[in-house]
């Protein structure tokens, strides 16, 4: 496709002179792209589809970088990249190197934070808006966020705090799944709209001048106040939450509607003080597949347009644990899934349907998921938690005080453990380890396929007595696995064993550990290879069996600070080793975005990194 608009389009200010008809032409190509490039590269296309018309308008009307725009979790944020000077580098969404499928402030001065998690956006907003009212700053601050967002509860902290502001920050409810009640019919339509218009705002602060000039005039606005209040309620058959918190309430306004957006922003300029602007849009608009299916396309690895089928099929280890949890379910009914609207990312769909009374999904609520399950587990139920490792990053108070304080037996299911690939820096699972290391009495199994997967699955939920983590990665086994000697259910082994060269590893990684072992051998060097499955506690035989290595060489996918590598060599130090250890992992940063592939050779954790870190000590 021909892309005459938005291959010129370099700045928002390109799109300020453009009438009505060409945003809405513009909109038809900034749509097409989006199609093109996510069938390319993967990424979140339902989203973006449904936010191409609001973008628009709010480039339109604010003036960006000095109005601020914050997108909640960022991954709607696509049309924004193209309004904002990125459209030569659009192809290279979310490869290496190439422009994040997040907001990024290091990637353009329109994108105002690092945004990869959820219900944010309204307490950085909030924070912005309040600095530029103490500097005496102008500028507006606009926060953007979806109905799903508003299950968190930091938004309802930030909008009980923020409705007593007079900044001037405006919060854009983005409603992609109500929709407006039929019994309101197109008089709540018309009355929402009149109300969204410029002038209205102008009518009604001239109004309340002249009244409050006269005899009992501020009586009167009050009462005026109110009977209009009465009526709107009764019209739209809502309650007055966001104005009972200082909120200026406007819409819903039709999100797909860039004439009656413009409007309904310019609006909300004028009002002095706290604004929700509640915008009705389409998830997947404009995309047949993504329209009718807009869980599947929220988030999507490479797929054929015309189809939009996956081009990729293979079984994950998302999908084996729903498999496994599933199958478990139906001989135990004690267990319960819960899960922090990820049920699909998950691999937990297949158990929402065969168990709704045992599935909760909580929203995105991960503090409030975790307490929960304590609570489920405390009254006899063996509760599971399936999150993604970056999001359990939000637990870890609820973790220590809620779970493992109180001795209940609650099971996380970790998914995307260690490198995440093409989200990049807010979602890589790096983390997980260290920070439950930490905790007393919690276990963590770290399994390397799907048959240990199983396994980890059953002891945490029938043999531990204790709250356990069985964390695994994104994407499926490699079956080479299959080598190892399983020697104990906590750990297993490959290669020589009397060999004075130890290579020490866990998950993932395993199965290029396998590999730089068989690669040594061809070389004429020999290895002795030891994986972990359960990484806290390590077996005290597992430590024993390298006490008489002169070399060990330690690989982990996760923070080297904290991690497994740093508690196994304190642990050998302990027991007199006397050779010479060594961490290869992740050091004191954040990691970038690219495939996993090339992540772990960046940071010496594939097979041929093994192999020259190995050799270099020979």
């Amino acid at each position: 496709m021909e892309y005459k608009l938005l291959s010129k389009i370099t700045s928002p200010k390109d799109i300020k002179k453009m009438d009505i008809a060409r945003l809405n032409e513009l909109s038809g190509e900034i749509r097409y792209k989006l199609i093109e490039t996510v069938s390319e590269n993967g990424g979140h296309l339902a989203s973006n589809l449904g936010m191409v018309e609001l973008t628009v308008a709010l480039h339109k009307v604010f003036n960006s970088p000095k109005d601020q725009i914050v997108y909640d979790v960022g991954h709607q944020c696509y049309t924004h990249k193209l309004l904002t000077g990125r459209y030569d580098k659009f192809s290279t969404l979310r490869t290496k190197g190439g422009i994040s499928g997040f907001t990024r402030p290091t990637e353009s001065e329109h994108d105002i934070f690092f945004s990869g998690h959820s219900a944010t956006s309204v307490s950085a907003g909030l924070g912005l808006a309040k600095a530029k009212m103490l500097k005496g700053d102008d500028g507006y601050v606009v926060s953007v966020i979806g109905d799903g967002s508003f299950t968190g509860g930091m938004v309802f902290e930030a909008l009980n705090n923020g409705g007593r502001s007079k900044a001037k920050h405006i919060i854009i409810l983005n409603d992609n799944k109500m929709s407006i009640s039929e019994n309101v019919g197109a008089f709540a339509k018309y009355l929402a709209v009149i109300r969204s218009r410029p002038e209205y705002y102008s009518f009604k602060a001239n109004t309340e001048k002249v009244l409050n000039k006269i005899p009992l005039g501020e009586k009167i606005v009050k009462k005026l106040y109110r009977i209009k209040t009465d009526i709107k309620n009764k019209v739209y058959e809502q309650s007055t939450f966001f104005e009972d918190l200082g909120y200026r309430y406007m819409g819903p306004i039709d999100g797909h509607n860039i004439e009656n957006l413009c409007d309904a922003l310019s609006s909300a300029k004028s009002v002095n003080g706290p604004v929700l602007l509640h915008v009705i849009t389409v998830k997947g608009k404009g995309y047949e597949y993504a329209e009718k299916d807009p869980s599947v396309f929220h988030g999507i690895s490479k797929f054929d347009v015309d189809t939009g089928e996956a081009i990729s099929s293979h079984k994950s280890y998302s999908g084996f644990f729903g498999d496994t949890l599933c199958s478990l379910a139906k001989e135990d009914k004690t267990i319960c899934a819960i899960t922090a609207a990820m049920g699909i990312g998950t691999g937990l769909d297949c158990f929402s349907e065969k168990y709704p009374d045992r599935f909760f999904d909580v929203g995105i609520a991960e503090e409030h998921a975790v307490t929960f399950g304590s609570g489920l587990a405390k009254n006899g139920m063996r509760p599971v938690f399936a999150v993604y490792s970056t999001f359990l990053q939000r637990c870890y108070d609820q973790i220590v005080h809620d779970v493992s304080l109180q001795k209940q037996k609650v099971v996380f299911a970790v998914d995307r453990a260690g490198f995440v690939g093409e989200d990049g820096e807010t979602h890589h699972g790096l983390f997980d380890v260290a920070f439950l290391g930490t905790i007393p009495e919690l276990k963590i199994y770290s399994p390397y396929d799907f048959a240990l997967l199983n396994e980890d699955l059953h002891k945490a939920l029938y043999e531990e007595n204790t709250a356990t983590a069985v964390r695994y990665p994104r994407g499926t086994e490699n079956p080479i696995t299959k080598l190892l000697s399983r020697d104990s259910t906590d750990y297993s082994t490959y290669g020589d064993r009397n060999s004075d060269v130890a290579i020490v590893t866990y998950g993932r990684i395993t199965a290029e550990a396998v590999l730089a072992v068989d690669k040594l051998k061809e070389k004429g060097s020999s290895a002795f290879l030891l994986s972990l499955n359960c990484i806290k506690p390590i077996a005290e035989d597992a430590i024993a069996s390298l006490i008489s290595k002169n070399k060990v060489f330690f690989f982990e996918e996760g923070q080297k600070s904290g991690g497994v590598g740093e508690k196994l060599g304190n642990m050998l130090l302990e027991r007199g080793y006397c050779g010479k250890y060594s961490i290869t992992a992740v050091e004191d940063k954040f990691v970038e975005q690219a495939s996993v592939s090339d992540l772990l050779s960046k940071y010496g954790l594939n097979k041929e990194a093994m192999i020259k870190k190995i050799s270099e000590e020979f």
